[in-house]
């Protein structure tokens, strides 16, 4: 048989996404599910081939938490599988390209979901546990080498601080907003893929903005 004609959705197509499933490196696991839907149609050559509303399945492929000494949380997310309205479902290569979490997660250029980093207040708090060394040891020794001490003191503190402390979990809550971007092109059966609507996506409300999960100590 013939096959019949095709809609080319071509490499580098961006197609926006919210999240269903909340994701987090403090339970994530590869092999994890994760539920997307498009939230904007993708137009080729003037007509909708992709509607919002469609969805797209993935799984988590690799989960890291932030070390207590160094490194920041890493999450890598495939997208699989695209389904449109219609239950016309095809193989999507794709891999996130921008996230709109509410905190401070990245997206590097592999498409790897990184988590906000804390070095600033790593540094910070050795610094503030130093200054406050100093000044418990000036009190306690009236003397520039009671300083010192307090100072070394203040330091070891503050250091032990940082390193039982672990870094901020990289978190995609409920209401994500993701940018895929196709690594190769799609091909999509003409005869299926027949919108003359632009679809219309689920009411999800988007995350909150979230704090760090330590304080910043300017210095």
């Amino acid at each position: 048989m013939t096959p019949g004609p095709k809609v080319e959705i071509p490499t580098g197509t961006h197609i926006s996404l919210v999240l269903h499933n909340a994701v987090s490196t403090r339970s994530a696991r590869p092999g994890d599910p994760v539920y997307f839907e498009t939230i904007f149609p993708v137009m080729i050559d003037g007509k909708v081939a992709i509607p919002a509303g469609s969805y797209v399945s993935g799984e988590i492929t690799d989960s890291k938490r932030a070390g207590r000494v160094k490194g920041r949380a890493e999450l890598m997310i495939k997208l699989n599988t695209l389904i449109l309205p219609n239950a016309y479902m095809v193989n999507l290569n794709a891999a996130p390209s921008g996230a709109g979490t509410g905190g401070g997660e990245t997206v590097d250029n592999e498409g790897q979901i990184k988590g906000d980093s804390d070095k600033a207040s790593d540094a910070a708090t050795v610094i503030k546990g130093t200054a406050l060394g100093a000044g418990i040891g000036g009190l306690a020794a009236q003397s520039g080498k009671g300083a010192g001490i307090g100072a070394g003191i203040g330091a070891a503190a503050g250091l032990m601080t940082v390193l039982l402390t672990r870094g901020p979990d990289a978190e995609l809550p409920r209401g994500s907003t993701v940018e895929a971007v196709l690594e190769r092109p799609i091909f999509l059966d003409a005869a299926k893929d027949q919108f003359s609507s632009p679809g219309e996506a689920s009411s999800l409300p988007g995350p909150p903005n979230r704090e760090p999960q330590r304080m910043k100590v300017p210095f």
